[in-house]
């Protein structure tokens, strides 16, 4: 058994050293830990980020599919309105036949407007009554106004024919008119159709560039991330190697200490008298 000074010289020399490393790995250690707090602090600003991209990003891409919907429900409005024009070109062509085969139908007395009839002949009267004509053409003027009379004459003697002949002549009219005004109706509508589906064709493009250019950011930022998370990986095995070497270090410690108490209480216990050596004898 070693003598007592020998074993305190040893016990302190070890104690000494292993204060000393322990010492270090804790400086080593506390920089590790600063060093892993640093980085998680950046992991979690790239994670705030990527979250606040992840959302950020439905903005342009719901902007998208909206237009790219409304871009959609425009062209399909387009060809109704299209089917819808063909039907009123189609309507008013009908119009305008049936409007010439009517007037076919009718005498040239039922063809004639009364009140223009009226007209005419007062004027004619007015003309012949104010004016000093050549002979011949005051035969002529005179000739016309008998025609006109004529015609008049034959209108109202068959009035309620030439009725309802100018009813269904105003009634074909008035299909003809309709019609027209329906295809310039049914044309603005169209205008205003393509040009709203050509904005909105023009803002897809701007929109989807937006969404593309969130998402190229997202797989960058991504990228930073993964490569800090593998720093703190290797942070966490280095930290991890620094507490294992600690505890083994603690665990000496103990044990050297309570090895020490042992020795010591072996010391310090009594001789008896049969023990032929004490502590710090050697044995022969």
């Amino acid at each position: 058994m070693p003598s007592r000074a020998g074993f305190s010289e040893q016990w302190q020399r070890e104690e000494k050293a292993e204060r000393e490393r322990l010492r270090q790995l804790e400086n080593r250690l506390n920089g590790l830990l600063d060093r892993r707090r640093e980085l998680l602090g950046q992991v979690r600003a790239l994670t705030s980020k990527q979250h606040e991209l992840y959302y950020g990003q439905h903005g342009p891409q719901a902007e998208a599919e909206r237009l790219h919907h409304e871009t959609g429900q425009l062209g399909r409005r387009l060809a109704e309105l299209r089917s819808a024009r063909d039907k009123a070109r189609q309507a008013l062509e009908d119009a305008v036949i049936r409007r010439r085969e009517l007037l076919l139908t009718f005498d040239r007395g039922d063809r004639l407007n009364p009140e223009q009839l009226r007209r005419e002949i007062a004027e004619l009267e007015l003309r012949q009554q104010t004016r000093a004509l050549p002979i011949e053409e005051e035969n002529a003027l005179i000739a016309e106004l008998r025609q006109k009379a004529k015609d008049l004459q034959q209108y109202e003697a068959r009035k309620e024919v030439a009725v309802e002949h100018e009813r269904q002549r105003k009634e074909a009219d008035a299909a003809i008119l309709a019609a027209r005004a329906e295809i310039d109706r049914i044309g603005k509508e169209m205008e205003a159709a393509r040009s709203e589906r050509e904005k909105r064709r023009s803002e897809i493009p701007a929109n989807l560039e937006a969404a593309g250019a969130v998402v190229a950011e997202l797989r960058t930022v991504g990228r930073s991330r993964a490569e800090l998370m593998t720093q703190v990986d290797a942070l966490n095995r280095e930290i991890a190697e620094v507490e294992r070497e600690g505890r083994e270090l603690m665990a000496r410690t103990r044990q050297r200490e309570e090895d020490a108490r042992l020795i010591l209480e072996e010391y310090s216990r009594p001789l008896s008298p049969s023990d032929p050596s004490g502590p710090g004898s050697t044995p022969e």
